[in-house]
């Protein structure tokens, strides 16, 4: 996939001279790009640009930038922006900072993948990465693997990691659309005394993905990927009889799908895309007869080649540190299986 800036070139009607230079113009217009996390805000990163080269004009308009000045400059001016174009389709994000590395040509200030860790930026500019050695396992099982199960308990990251993993996916056109769904069964709260269609009934229970996205995708971006689906979140329900193709595709709470219902949603996976399943497996709240399809799905699935496991546990809460004082104590209460 091409991700070069596209130049256009204008030419002039008449000779300007600067210093006994001739000024050029040239137009880099921006395709399918975030104008914000790319421009920046108040467009600083364009103007971190500019104040490097004073005796240029570049000008942000819409998703135009007008570089004029002598021949020699725009071509460098021309090398950086496209450089970082590259950057932003890499890490979702231009900030002041890398367009100054770019401008001293210090490779060691690029944040290049692997090193640091970011997946991408959150909509403050703060890194969104891996925490943990596991939450750094998982984001390379994931790109390792078509298929990924991450395991355990509340607060350790694997739904926000896995959130983050998808939007980087879209933004660097890996995949078309995200899509994000779980199982209508609910913690002890009765769905049915919810008003609305099951749609209506989950989203409450869908929050946490929701505010990840927010953290991750301003607001109006957001909406516009919601109102054309390509952010969709739906009931597990929904799934069923579809082929998801060229989708990252995260199914959470996935320790309270049943057996079937767990083999459907594997089954959904179409051309090009990608699956995440999350959950915990000593939350399970369907009926006490009823076996869960996460546990089943990763005994049934363990040596399948291309299918990525992990397991989190109370070191990778990233919560307040009470929380992980809160699992080890409710692990130790847990009664001794018998044998």
């Amino acid at each position: 996939m091409n991700f070069a800036v596209r130049f256009s070139v204008k030419a002039h009607t008449r000779k300007q001279f600067l210093n006994n230079h001739i000024l050029t113009e040239k137009t880099v217009t921006l395709d399918n790009i975030s104008l914000i996390d790319f421009l920046g805000v108040e467009n600083r990163n364009i103007q971190s640009l500019a104040s490097a080269f004073p005796k240029s004009k570049i000008v942000s308009r819409g998703n135009e930038i007008l570089v004029r000045g002598s021949s020699a400059e725009i071509d460098q001016i021309s090398d950086i922006l496209n450089a970082l174009i590259q950057h932003f389709h890499k890490y979702g994000r231009v900030s002041e900072d890398i367009v100054r590395s770019y401008v001293a040509n210090d490779p060691e200030l690029e944040q290049p993948e692997g090193q640091d860790g970011i997946v991408i930026y959150g909509t403050r500019g703060n890194p969104i990465r891996p925490k943990t050695p596991n939450q750094v396992k998982l984001v390379q099982l994931v790109r390792e693997n078509d298929l990924v199960f991450a395991l355990g308990p509340a607060g350790t990251g694997k739904t926000y990691i896995s959130v983050a993993l998808a939007v980087q996916a879209l933004k660097n056109k890996q995949v078309k659309k995200i899509i994000i769904t779980r199982p209508a069964v609910e913690a002890g709260e009765n769905l049915g005394f919810l008003p609305g269609d099951l749609k209506e009934k989950i989203d409450p229970y869908l929050r946490p993905i929701y505010d990840a996205l927010n953290d991750m995708i301003p607001f109006e971006k957001l909406q516009y990927y919601m109102e054309r689906e390509i952010i969709e979140i739906a009931p597990l329900a929904y799934m069923r009889g579809r082929t998801l193709n060229n989708a990252f595709i995260l199914l959470d709470e996935g320790q309270n799908t049943t057996p079937m219902q767990m083999k459907m949603f594997l089954t959904r996976m179409g051309p090009e895309s990608k699956m995440i399943v999350t959950g915990d497996v000593s939350q399970v709240d369907l009926p006490a007869n009823q076996r869960s399809g996460l546990k089943e799905a990763t005994r049934i699935l363990s040596g399948v080649k291309g299918i990525g496991f992990i397991e989190l546990n109370d070191r990778d809460v990233v919560r307040h540190k009470l929380v992980r004082e809160i699992i080890e104590a409710y692990d130790k209460d847990q009664p001794t299986p018998k044998k």
